[in-house]
């Protein structure tokens, strides 16, 4: 049964906005009091955030797919929808958030760290929002937006200060449990430690964490045994600790190759050339080992290495080791620059930017691309002529119908508004700012004009039925 997970492939989707509602108050010897839809609620967000109590990502590959909450729709009396619920999920600390390619998208060290993997889509408008003095009483609302939806992928890279690299069962778990509480897995057969284990130590003043990484095998950067599944865990440490066994039992093995061997995983992973190292030469205890350590130890020194001789179990040069280690993750937390506080960098669009692109395409249609247009597409009712009308009069203003005349467009082009998955196509016509009048003079709504005299209405009525009867006598069926 698996127990634990540095790296899953999550399926996160937000909340979608609600609807707008679109509706007129109606009470007794009023019953045309004006719109009072209200507006849909916000899509809930999906959010993860750094909790120092979760150190798996295990619940996230047992469940993969989260959502949020979807906003409630408007109502009646001016009610606008209840909002989403945010979906918050924690995730260890020292875990990276990166995209299907790939690229980083946050790196989350700290706790209470957060990062929005997916944001709520907005709520519509209703009619009593869209009411103004041209409009008087819409008939329609704006749809709620479609919350985002996107696959994530989230690696944990732990945030120790010392890594303990080396073959399989060169001591690296027996060093750890000695040097810190850590209890890990002791045996003696290879790949003992099927997962990185972290203790914390103090030497002094100093308190530091201390990762004990799987061992290391000859192509553990290509995958063989478990390196490229762990050497991850090594990235963010201060410094490295070759942990090197000089009582081995396989004849085909000796200390300086072990070291050889992890060095050029290690330079062929990369990113860890700047780290300073150690050499532990461990199990001194046993006669051999310490035969072989003083044999092999000008040969380290002559290679610039920093040794100390250890033992587990006897507890020789621990404190040594201990306090060493603490010296230089001092001083590389010494060098790092002082976390600065949070500022806000505005960057204005530049003064010519129009919000939105349209380019031909080789099949002849033209695509318009933009944050507001394919927005306004996401918000409208293609149901409703009158929300149509308002698209057409909201594009027009934006300037979009003068750019495609600028690229060429003519009556009767095709015109696609978003990407190619979720695009809205139609044939464009050149009048497009002419979408009201094409709807009835929206903006003069007779059921909110002053009230006509009896007479003049009887009049009015009188020279429609005269027309109406006007046209019927000389109506001819026969032509």
């Amino acid at each position: 049964m698996t127990t634990f997970v540095d790296r899953v492939e999550l399926h996160v989707a937000a909340g979608n906005g609600g609807h707008g509602c679109a509706s007129v108050h109606r009470e007794k010897f009023k019953p045309l009091g004006g719109p009072d839809g209200g507006n849909g609620g916000r899509g809930g967000d999906v959010t993860l955030v750094v909790d120092q109590s979760v150190t798996t990502l295990l619940d996230y590959h047992h469940s993969p797919h989260r959502k949020a909450t979807n906003g409630k729709p408007g109502e009646g009396g001016n009610r606008s929808g209840k909002d989403g619920t945010d979906l918050v999920l924690p995730v260890p600390d020292g875990t990276v958030v990166l995209d299907k390619r790939g690229n980083v998208l946050a790196d989350l060290v700290g706790q209470g760290t957060t990062y929005i993997a997916a944001q709520g889509g907005r709520g519509g408008l209703g009619n009593a929002a869209l009411a103004s003095a041209r409009r008087k009483a819409p008939g329609f609302a704006l749809l709620g937006e479609p919350g985002d939806a996107q696959d994530i992928v989230l690696e944990l890279k732990t945030v120790a200060d010392v890594a303990l690299v080396g073959y399989p069962s060169a001591g690296k778990s027996s060093l750890i449990s000695v040097l810190s509480a850590a209890k890990p897995k002791i045996a003696d057969y290879p790949f003992t430690t099927l997962v990185p284990n972290l203790g914390v130590v103090t030497a002094g003043s100093t308190v530091y964490t201390i990762a004990d990484v799987p061992g290391l095998i000859p192509g553990a950067s290509q995958g063989k045994g478990l390196g490229l599944e762990f050497l991850r865990h090594v990235e963010r440490c201060s410094v490295l600790v070759h942990v090197l066994d000089t009582a081995t039992l396989e004849s085909e093995r000796d200390p300086l190759t072990d070291l050889d061997v992890i060095e050029a995983e290690l330079k062929e992973y990369g990113g860890l050339e700047d780290r300073p190292r150690i050499v532990v030469l461990n199990k001194v205890d046993i006669p051999d080992g310490k035969d072989l350590a003083d044999i092999i130890r000008p040969e380290l020194q002559a290679r610039g290495y920093r040794i100390f001789e250890v033992s587990a179990v006897s507890r020789v040069g621990l404190k040594e080791l201990s306090f060493a280690l603490a010296e230089i993750v001092a001083e590389a937390r010494a060098a790092k620059p002082k976390e600065e506080a949070t500022r806000i960098v505005i960057r204005p669009k530049a003064v010519d930017d129009a919000g939105f692109t349209v380019t031909l395409e080789d099949d002849g249609i033209y695509r318009v691309r933009g944050e507001k247009p394919e927005r306004w597409v996401r918000q409208t009712d293609f149901n409703n002529d009158e929300a149509v009308g308002y698209l057409a009069d909201r594009l027009n203003r934006l300037g979009v119908e003068e750019e495609l005349m600028k690229a060429g467009a003519r009556a009767g082009d095709g015109v696609a508004i978003g990407s190619e998955d979720d695009a809205v196509v139609f044939d464009w016509e050149p009048s497009m700012s002419a979408g009201a009048e094409m709807l009835g003079r929206r903006g003069e709504d007779h059921r909110f004009e002053a009230p006509r005299p009896a007479a003049q209405r009887r009049r009015e009525r009188e020279a429609e039925r005269d027309e109406a009867q006007n046209e019927y006598e000389g109506f001819n069926p026969f032509g």
